[in-house]
């Protein structure tokens, strides 16, 4: 089914319930414009600086880092129950051993509006550029974030990206809520 475009907080609640239950795909492309997707469960969308934003969580140390400093851009996918294989697949995996598409059996398209892949079997997809990205600073967590996300240390950069297009098919609450 086609998507169509849509406020980007349209499926806020979904969203976001999916991303924490069971994560979303974040996708990007590599310095040879490869396609790379990676599964995220930690994020936030909103406004800051009277921007609609998605705020991903990325640590230097993921192949998914690299290209996303290469292309300044990412895409938020938001998938099914039926692709929770490919969730479990994309989140132990890197894209620097092998395609991750290919080998879920996902189709990348290439974003409208910035340099990043889309996953078509998504149901909602949001198309980001960064404006802006923090590192997490060490001294400034509470120690129990420092010791449960932490523990190795491999801190995060945190990418804001304007959303600049967000998409849904007509019935994408009935397919994330299926299964």
């Amino acid at each position: 089914m086609a998507k169509m475009e849509m406020p980007y907080t349209q499926h806020y609640d979904e969203v976001l319930r999916m991303m924490t239950s069971r994560g979303l795909l974040l996708g990007s492309y590599d310095a040879s414009d490869k396609p790379n997707v990676m599964t995220i469960g930690w994020g936030s969308m909103g406004s800051i600086w009277g921007l609609p934003l998605w705020m991903v969580l990325v640590r230097p140390s993921r192949y998914t880092y690299q290209c996303i400093e290469h292309s300044g851009a990412f895409s938020v996918n938001v998938p099914t129950p039926q692709m929770a294989h490919d969730l479990a697949f994309c989140g132990t995996r890197s894209g620097r051993d092998l395609d991750k598409f290919a080998a879920c059996a996902l189709t990348a398209h290439k974003a409208e509006n910035v340099a990043a892949p889309t996953v078509a079997e998504c149901p909602i997809i949001y198309e980001c550029d960064v404006v802006h990205h923090n590192d997490v600073v060490p001294d400034a967590l509470a120690d129990e974030i420092q010791s449960g996300a932490y523990p190795q240390g491999d801190y995060h950069r945190v990418y804001f990206g304007r959303i600049r297009r967000a998409t849904a098919e007509p019935d994408a609450v009935d397919l994330l809520t299926q299964g």
